[in-house]
């Protein structure tokens, strides 16, 4: 099966709605990663038809939950959820933060190669990014731990900003070991076409108030 057409099935699977534009922009970024992979090892998953369930659905399956239209991809690695979710929502804008440069140069040639105008790769240490302004979502996805994701980021959103946390399994205790001064939003379970693993979404907000006091 190519793989645009198991990308279109999986969406009609998750009801995504995607143009032919949309499709061939995802497609062609997973051949571009599976074509970087071979030197760089960009990623643990070989198979393309895999990376369309573990890397492009995973990632597009959180857009209709994102609020806003500048967000940045906190340890982006490959690009991930940043390049998919950019190619979904156009009009947004993804900042695609990463500290090793081999992967900033792919996500260059990505941004290059499919013409994406909404992405802007940087590379940084997270807690030495100081942007001019506050983002709408700061956007993990499987960072270490949703405590050491918010003591680095912090400094990321505006005031009215979010942090959207792509996890696997949620333990009450990590959501019971947050930082002061920030707040649980939501928990929400996630359902990955023919991905037989938990995922979830857990969306918080921060108080400044009582983060400075």
């Amino acid at each position: 099966m190519s793989l645009l057409v198991q990308l279109t099935r999986l969406a009609k699977q998750a009801s995504i709605e995607l143009t032919e534009k949309q499709l061939q922009q995802l497609v062609g970024y997973v051949e571009l990663l599976d074509k970087w992979n071979k030197a760089y090892n960009l990623t643990s998953v070989r198979d393309p038809q895999q990376m369309l369930i573990r890397h492009i659905m995973d990632s597009i399956v959180v857009n209709g939950q994102l609020k806003g239209t500048s967000f940045i991809d906190v340890g982006t690695g490959p690009g991930l959820p940043g390049v998919p979710l950019a190619i979904v929502r156009p009009d947004s804008h993804f900042v695609l933060l990463d500290s090793l440069g081999k992967r900033i140069r792919f996500l260059k040639q990505v941004q290059h190669e499919l013409g994406l105008t909404n992405i802007e790769p940087i590379q940084s240490r997270v807690e030495e990014y100081q942007p001019d302004i506050g983002f709408d979502g700061v956007i993990s996805r499987a960072f270490a731990s949703l405590s050491d994701m918010l003591n680095w980021c912090h400094h990321l959103p505006s005031s009215s900003g979010k942090f959207y946390a792509l996890k696997g399994v949620v333990r009450e205790e990590e959501l019971a070991e947050l930082p002061d001064g920030f707040l649980v939003d939501s928990v929400t379970e996630l359902k990955v076409p023919e991905l037989d693993e938990q995922r979830h979404l857990v969306i918080l907000s921060l108080n400044k108030v009582a983060l400075y006091q």
